[in-house]
């Protein structure tokens, strides 16, 4: 088959079902093109996009500014590796220090990447600053937590699909439960050598599950006052999705580790990021961490664009006063719903509840039937629908998209 020869959608799917490894599971439509709000499959019919690639895509798909800065870096530069300084590097580390209030910033690639760089960071800076001996140091992880899928991430996973037959697992992490004050706390009063407490501000593959206020802050406080790092995986919840700039700025929260990726781009080019301040950041010497990739020319240039675009446009302002909106008419339909029990989020990461089992196919028979209707949706957890479109959405295409969402579940009450 000729590279120039237009695909239908079945050959697409085909050729990914026979040639690719079958780690995903993917709703059966085949997307060529997107603008906006807005993807379109090989056929040519248009969709709104409820995921954003996971909260990627926050600044809206190929926005001109982000699109733009890659390609003007993309024809001068593109990779010089750590080897080098180049131009771009230092005018991003600066930018993104500022806009996010921190000393410095190591720059990664993808979400998973910059995970694994805040737990050796926080290993290290336990060792050299804190004095726990060597191999000792504990990290404090939360159940059904979403971090990634590297060796070490699902080895505090509880997610077995992620886990079977993937071990041996890393040691060092201790669980607890998710918006649970008392757990964290008791944990700190009887262990020994903690050195961080990792979290996510809302757990977002596990649900869409919000904490109650206060939590994040007081969370924090407990680190602060253990000398244990708080750190942030803001990789899907950052860059103005759920309504501030980052969801710990609900409860002012500044973390002692920020991990940052999918938006940091505007979903144009891999880019991820962990912040911290100098007492932190300068435990890592050169030759201990990197990544050949990490920081190049085209990443720095398109992270700025991403988050001028994020300021420029109120994208933080508007998911907020949206998210409510949406919340709103979802609640008013759910109060008379016999197929949807809940909704639930913040900003523009919501989620709802589908009535029945997690074992069941009706959420994604529900997701089926939006695509038909022309929204783009998927399950998380079974029966839970996980909804988070780009927040360049405005008030006449969130009120359309409730429509298409809510009619599509009138064709499942019972």
């Amino acid at each position: 088959m000729s590279v120039l020869e237009k695909l239908s959608s079945a050959d697409a799917i085909m050729l990914e079902d026979k040639h690719g490894a079958h780690n995903y599971h993917p709703l059966p439509v085949v997307l060529s093109r997107g603008e906006g709000v807005y993807v379109w499959d090989v056929e040519g019919k248009r969709y709104y996009d409820f995921l954003s690639a996971y909260s990627a895509v926050n600044q809206g798909h190929c926005h001109p500014k982000i699109i733009n800065a890659m390609m003007e870096q993309a024809q001068t530069l593109t990779l010089t590796s750590r080897a080098f300084y180049n131009d771009q590097l230092g005018r991003y580390e600066e930018y993104v220090t500022n806009y996010f209030g921190f000393d410095k910033v190591l720059p990664m690639n993808t979400g998973a990447e910059a995970v694994e760089t805040a737990i050796k960071l926080c290993r290290k800076w336990a060792y050299e600053r804190k004095g726990i001996a060597e191999h000792e140091a504990k990290i404090i992880v939360c159940e059904n937590n979403f971090h990634g899928r590297t060796t070490t991430i699902i080895s505090f996973s509880n997610d077995e699909n992620a886990r079977k037959n993937f071990g041996p697992y890393t040691a060092g992490f201790i669980k607890i439960a998710y918006d649970d004050i008392e757990a964290l706390e008791n944990v700190l009063k009887t262990e020994k050598n903690i050195a961080g407490f990792l979290v996510e501000p809302i757990q977002g593959e596990a649900g869409v599950y919000v904490p109650a206020e206060g939590y994040l802050a007081k969370a924090k406080e407990l680190c602060a006052a253990n000398n244990v790092l708080f750190i942030a995986d803001e990789v899907q919840t950052g860059i103005a999705r759920t309504g501030k700039l980052l969801a710990v700025n609900h409860e002012n929260v500044q973390p002692d580790i920020l991990i940052l990726g999918k938006a940091l781009s505007g979903g144009a080019y891999p880019v991820s990021a962990v912040l911290a301040n100098d007492e932190i950041m300068n435990v890592i010497k050169p030759g201990q961490h990197g990544s050949t990739f990490g920081g190049n020319p085209v990443a720095a240039a398109v992270a700025i664009a991403a988050l001028e675009v994020v300021k420029e446009e109120n994208l933080a302002e508007n998911a907020e006063a949206l998210g409510k909106l949406f919340r709103e008419k979802m609640n008013e339909y759910i109060a008379t719903s016999s197929i949807a029990t809940l909704v639930r989020g913040k900003g523009l990461l919501n989620a709802v509840v589908i009535n029945d089992t997690e074992d069941s196919s009706t959420a994604w028979d529900i997701c089926m039937a939006m695509r038909d209707n022309g929204l783009l949706a998927k399950p998380t957890h079974g029966n839970i629908i996980r909804f988070a479109p780009p927040l360049v959405m405005n008030e006449e295409q969130i009120l359309d998209c409730v429509s298409i969402i809510t009619n599509t579940l009138k064709q499942f009450e019972k």
